[in-house]
């Protein structure tokens, strides 16, 4: 069972998206969006803007019914979508994953450059993360010496 924990940006944990144990018949896209931690209106987006591998099953009332592989692709989706992939990116994985075998190679390398983007990412915000840390410090060092009062400021002119 797929089961992923989110996180807010204060780090408190948010309610588990879990994809296991799907009925045969599927579920609701209320349900398909509490399960995958997006929101109904994410999850018709993600079919209109034709990153889904295969069409939405939907009931005899035209209703969308969501089964495990469906969510499991959402998921995928959402963490490419989260980790700064452009939409066409998503889509064009989408159809090289829907045309089925014999494609693996563009594939792999369209996995290949988005993570080196991701790393590229990574890398300039630890840098930044850097400059952060180096500001906290020189603010707790001059609190602690009881001289906050000189740390730079800037000052509109007279």
């Amino acid at each position: 069972m797929l089961e992923i924990k989110q996180h807010s940006a204060s780090g408190a944990t948010e309610p588990k998206a879990r994809t296991g144990t799907v009925p045969a018949e599927g579920v609701t896209i209320a349900e398909a969006a509490r399960r995958t931690g997006v929101s109904a209106h994410t999850l018709r987006y993600y079919e209109r803007a034709g990153l889904v591998v295969s069409p939405v099953d939907r009931t005899s009332g035209g209703r969308r019914r969501y089964h495990e592989l469906d969510l499991k692709w959402i998921v995928i989706c959402t963490k490419l979508r989260a980790t700064g992939m452009p939409i066409r990116g998503i889509r064009r994985y989408a159809e090289l994953v829907a045309a089925g075998p014999g494609n693996e190679a563009e594939r792999l390398a369209l996995m290949e450059a988005h993570r080196a983007d991701v790393l590229a990412k990574l890398a300039e915000t630890q840098e930044n993360l850097k400059m952060i840390d180096h500001k906290i410090e020189k603010y707790r060092g001059s609190m602690a010496a009881g001289d906050a009062g000189r740390l730079w400021a800037p000052v509109s002119p007279p």
